[in-house]
């Protein structure tokens, strides 16, 4: 058993703290958001995650798991510190840094004994030598520290899942027994290893996600050839991805990338190549063509309804993913605000995600379920591909629309069946699906 300290409960942090403690760890977790900590020392999770809550009270119960604002307590007899905490896009697409320097800050002011330092936060490359700066410069006595990158490669909505069954461990640092320390850590884990310096690990995360992006926006592109030449880019993917070298994961063409990872850790990386004089032609077209995705579904709903002023529009979804209740840069915050500037009016339903879609669509009406989305609407958008909307009763939605125009941003449904039910639908890259014609 480690003594380990988690600072941040965000995402990565409290599933990280839960997911250690889970592993037999002594766990305490560290934000300085007040009502966070009370609510989870209650049991409250402020996110949603499937499990999560389940696996935040066990560990609780079994005294494993403790919630705290004071560092001083977080970093007593720690022998390992997570930081956690978040890095949003600036103004120029750079990551910020202020929460990763006061992490730093304070861990230097509340360290007695010697500990390893863990970036698992996504942060620039280079960030793990200036977090040591940071730390001896603020120092109040000189204690022996090692700063390690361990990113993480979590995803919202399988995040247990993605900790306790990773594809690989990375760990980069200028002091390779440490690096060798927190690979033990995670040694329960039974998953590759890999030991590189600090910089290679840094990277490893960003050219990861860079790529997968990457991936989604190929398909969304693919997917736009498909519609003008007759083929569909369902089984277009399905046949690529059946190769072993491309694989199918990140090949479902639909509205683009969205959240809290992908989208700003494109522009980082961007903004880090062009500090460098490297221009990222391929980064720029991927942002390019995920930016395009928000406004091609309203130029498919304007295909069947010229005008859009005064209409009702029905919409399926608001968080940015299923299983998970995350806004942040979702598609449908672009797509809704789209609708309301052509005059047309929304509403909106979504399983987990109606209190913090509130917040960023004030001027929608939200309804408590999915048939009440779709009553009298002029048309109905699917930008959420949560189970609930595709195992929904279709012969009820027909009936009870004012017009039954379906525009499917994520190909939830088959274009024959929708046709046999009798909607004017569009999906994504369905070739010549255009059935009223």
């Amino acid at each position: 058993m480690k003594q380990i300290a988690v600072i941040g409960v965000g995402y990565v942090g409290l599933v990280t703290a839960a997911c250690f403690s889970d592993l037999g760890n002594k766990v305490t977790a560290l934000d300085i958001d007040h009502k966070k900590i009370e609510d989870l020392k209650n049991g409250e999770i402020p996110i949603y995650e499937p499990g999560l809550k389940e696996l935040v009270k066990r560990n609780i119960d079994a005294n494993r798991i403790s919630f705290t604002t004071s560092m001083e307590e977080a970093l007593k007899d720690s022998e390992f510190v997570f930081i956690c905490v978040g890095t949003p896009s600036g103004v120029d697409g750079d990551a910020d840094m202020k929460y990763v320097a006061s992490a730093a800050k304070s861990i230097a002011e509340n360290m007695h004994s010697p500990m390893v330092v863990i970036n698992k936060s996504t942060v620039p490359v280079g960030t793990g030598d200036w977090v040591a700066e940071r730390i001896i410069e603020a120092q109040t006595e000189p204690v022996e520290f090692s700063v390690v990158s361990c990113p993480e490669f979590l995803r919202e909505g399988s995040a247990i899942v993605d900790f306790m069954n990773p594809y690989r461990i990375v760990c980069g640092s200028r002091d390779k027994e440490a690096a060798e320390k927190v690979a033990r850590l995670h040694k329960p884990l039974n998953a590759p290893t890999l030991i590189t310096n600090l910089r290679t690990a840094e990277m490893i995360k960003y050219a990861s996600n860079a790529f997968l992006a990457t991936k989604i926006s190929f398909i969304n592109e693919i997917a736009n050839i498909c519609e003008k030449l007759g083929a569909d880019v369902t089984e277009v993917a399905h046949g690529m991805g059946l190769d072993e070298r491309i694989g199918p994961m990140f090949l479902n063409a639909g509205l683009g990338y969205g959240g809290s990872c992908f989208p700003k850790d494109i522009k980082a990386l961007s903004y880090m190549a062009e500090e460098m004089n490297v221009d990222p032609k391929i980064l720029k077209a991927v942002m390019g063509t995920n930016e395009a995705r928000r406004t091609k579904i309203v130029e498919r709903l304007l295909e069947i309804i010229k005008d859009l002023n005064g209409k009702t529009i029905g919409v399926f979804g608001l968080s940015f993913k299923p299983n998970t209740d995350d806004m942040r840069d979702a598609p449908s915050i672009d797509i809704i605000n789209n609708l309301l500037s052509q005059g047309a009016k929304v509403k909106a339903y979504d399983p987990v995600a109606m209190e913090e879609a509130a917040e960023h669509l004030p001027d929608i009406k939200l309804v408590s379920n999915p048939y009440e989305a779709a009553e009298g609407v002029d048309a109905l958008l699917v930008i959420t591909e949560w189970n609930e909307f595709i195992n929904i009763d279709l012969e009820r939605i027909h009936k009870i629309m004012n017009a039954p125009v379906v525009i499917d941003g994520r190909n939830i449904y088959e274009p024959e069946k929708m046709k046999r039910f009798g909607f004017k639908y569009r999906g994504v890259g369905r070739g010549y699906n255009n059935n009223d014609k």
